[in-house]
C-alpha cells in the first residue's frame, strides 16, 4: 500500500495532484504564473476547490499567459466574474490582472520570475523532514519576506501562508512527509 501525506486522503484528484505535481520543482515561468493565481484564489477556501475549477480557470485566464492577463479590460475581467467555472470573487478576479502585471515587472527586472522567486532559496529546494503533516508549518521566514517583498511589488494575495503554499506547490520547499513515498523522490529532484 502506498503511503501519501494525509492531506490529500483519497479523493482520486487530490491524489493525482500529490503525486505528480506538489513538491515538484518548477522553473517555467507559465507554470509558476498558474500557481501564483491558482493560490491566490483558493484563500479562505479548500485547495480541492480550486483542483476542481482548474481548468475552468485556465481556459478563462487564457492558459495563464500574463502578458495577456495584464491586458484584460474591466469587461473582459467582469465577463470572466460571472462564469461559474472559477470562483468568483471580485478582488480575487480582478486581482489576477493585478498580479500578471507584477508578475510581468518581475521579469522585465530579473530576466525570469523563476530567477526571481527561486533566489529566495538559493536555487535550491528547502528539504524538511517532518514526521506527520501537524508539524508542517503555514509560513515561514523565507514565505514572510517573499510575501513582503511581493507586496512591495504590487502583488496581491500573496500573503505569507498562500506563499508557503506556493513554495510547497512548486517545489520550492519538499514538506512530504518522510513516510510519504514522495518525500525520497522530490528531495532527490533538488
Amino acid at each position: 500500500m502506498t503511503t501519501r501525506c494525509s492531506w490529500c486522503g483519497d479523493d482520486p484528484l487530490y491524489m493525482a495532484y500529490h503525486d505528480e505535481e506538489w513538491g515538484v520543482p518548477v522553473t517555467d515561468d507559465r507554470v509558476l504564473f498558474e500557481f501564483l493565481l491558482l493560490e491566490g484564489a483558493q484563500a479562505g477556501l479548500s485547495w480541492i476547490t480550486i483542483l476542481r475549477k482548474r481548468e475552468g480557470y485556465r481556459e478563462l485566464f487564457d492558459g495563464f499567459d500574463p502578458e495577456k492577463v495584464a491586458r484584460y479590460t474591466d469587461r473582459r475581467l467582469d465577463k470572466i466574474l460571472s462564469n461559474p467555472r472559477i470562483v468568483r470573487n471580485r478582488l480575487k478576479v480582478y486581482g489576477a490582472r493585478k498580479n500578471a502585471r507584477a508578475f510581468l515587472a518581475v521579469q522585465e527586472q530579473y530576466g525570469s520570475f523563476s530567477d526571481y522567486i527561486w533566489g529566495f532559496v538559493d536555487g535550491r529546494p528547502i528539504q524538511n523532514r517532518w514526521g506527520s503533516t501537524s508539524e508542517v508549518p503555514a509560513t515561514s521566514d523565507v514565505s514572510d519576506r517573499l510575501s513582503k517583498d511581493m507586496k512591495k511589488r504590487g502583488f496581491t494575495f500573496v500573503g505569507s501562508t498562500i506563499m508557503y503554499a506556493h513554495m510547497q506547490a512548486t517545489g520550492m520547499v519538499n514538506d512530504h512527509t518522510t513516510d510519504c513515498f514522495r518525500h525520497a523522490a522530490c528531495r532527490n529532484m533538488a
